[in-house]
């Protein structure tokens, strides 16, 4: 697989200029682009086909277990929740009037809400390097990213890290995947976070070659889409 882009839209304090930082980033792109297909070809071939029609083109879940599993050998947590942002809510945000003669009905326990699990973790000393593999929509791609700037924001997390496909890549996946063209006008908002200590980056992700010959990658589902 090829790296098409770099996109560093924070870098500042201690982590962004250490060693650890230089040889973790180096290390993590080394395992991005040594993900193939058909699994143990040593190269990213796709089966040339748009993902638009349902049942066509190709999945991306497949595409992501590869850098998993090579990042969990290098001690890497997988689905790993971290405290980014938790709120509390209400069990009921309009408690009723209590009725005359009756006792007021006891407050219940609030909710805490919080997003989803990181699709890897790596604890460093300073502080957890989180990275998600796009496998969802823009939307799903838009959370992502500020999961981790906030994160960065709150001091919880030193590093961050989005893999998307290229727009290239794109066309032959499943319709309406998260993409570095979609996140583009965006940039900038991401740029322009305070920042006092951490890394955020994109990293546009596309295929070494296309052909007939190879398989389509295979489809999940995942509700309404087959991913």
């Amino acid at each position: 697989m090829k790296i098409v882009r770099e996109e560093t839209l924070l870098s500042c304090g201690k982590y962004a200029a250490s060693a650890e930082w230089k040889k973790t980033r180096k290390s993590l792109y080394k395992a991005i682009t040594e993900v193939d297909w058909p699994r143990g070809a040593g190269t990213f071939t796709i089966y040339p086909e748009s993902g638009k029609k349902r049942g066509r083109g190709n999945g991306v879940k497949p595409i992501k277990l590869g850098l998993m599993d090579e990042l969990q050998r290098q001690g890497w947590q997988l689905e790993e929740p971290l405290g980014i942002a938790i709120l509390n809510r209400p069990e009921e945000e309009d408690e009723p009037a209590p009725q005359p003669g009756k006792k007021k009905p006891a407050k219940k326990k609030a909710r805490k809400k919080k997003p989803g699990n990181l699709d890897a973790v790596l604890y460093t000393d300073y502080g957890p390097v989180a990275l998600e593999w796009e496998t969802g929509n823009i939307s799903s791609s838009h959370r992502a990213l500020n999961k981790m700037a906030l994160g960065l924001l709150k001091g919880v997390l030193a590093c961050g890290i989005l893999v998307v496909p290229s727009r290239e890549l794109y066309k032959y996946l499943t319709d309406r995947i998260g993409n570095m063209d979609e996140l583009e006008p965006y940039l900038e908002l991401w740029r322009s976070i305070p920042c006092k200590e951490g890394v955020l980056e994109i990293v546009a992700i596309e295929h070494d070659a296309t052909s007939a010959k190879v398989k389509r990658i295979p489809k999940g589902t995942s509700g309404r889409a087959l991913q």
